[in-house]
């Protein structure tokens, strides 16, 4: 199934890891609240991930500004995302996909990545406060950064 701008993103209910235990995060509990901007990445602590990750969380005010929740989601065990988050000091929820189904649905897999098959693409995604999808961008290059820019004039153009 292909996203497209301009179509009803596909729901998911994905696990994050707080301090509380193993919590359920829905993309439909943001609607008719909070903008949403997913952002898909390969691995957990590689070099590029950790790049784009802290770049959103030293913007993090932007993107609130903007009345958006940022949610990262990667193919990694959600307590291995706990623990680069903690090192990282990442102020967002990551979500684990670790069942590949969340990055097949939108169509944000790579079908092999150095070996590795299954992990997600980098990806961006803004999700309007309707559950419909305004900006898409899915890169077949894992060590291309999201054109952060195009995602917050997205997010402007939404208030």
């Amino acid at each position: 199934m292909s996203v497209t701008v301009g179509g009803k993103a596909p729901d998911f209910t994905l696990k994050t890891k707080t301090d509380k235990g193993l919590e359920d995060v829905s993309l439909s509990s943001f609607q008719g609240k909070q903008n949403v901007v997913l952002l898909f990445f390969p691995l957990a602590y590689t070099g590029v991930c950790t790049q784009e990750m802290c770049a959103v969380r030293d913007g993090l005010k932007e993107y609130q500004n903007l009345n958006a929740q940022v949610l990262g989601i990667s193919v990694d065990s959600p307590f291995s995302q706990e623990a680069w988050a903690r090192a990282e000091r990442l102020n967002f929820p990551l979500l684990s996909d670790f069942n590949k189904e969340v990055c097949a649905a939108y169509d944000a897999r790579y079908e092999d990545l150095l070996g590795f098959k299954g992990v997600a693409k980098r990806s961006a995604f803004v999700i309007d406060k309707q559950g419909i999808v305004r900006y898409a961008s899915v890169s077949d290059d894992a060590k291309r950064l999201p054109d952060f820019n195009a995602i917050k004039a997205c997010l402007a153009s939404l208030s």
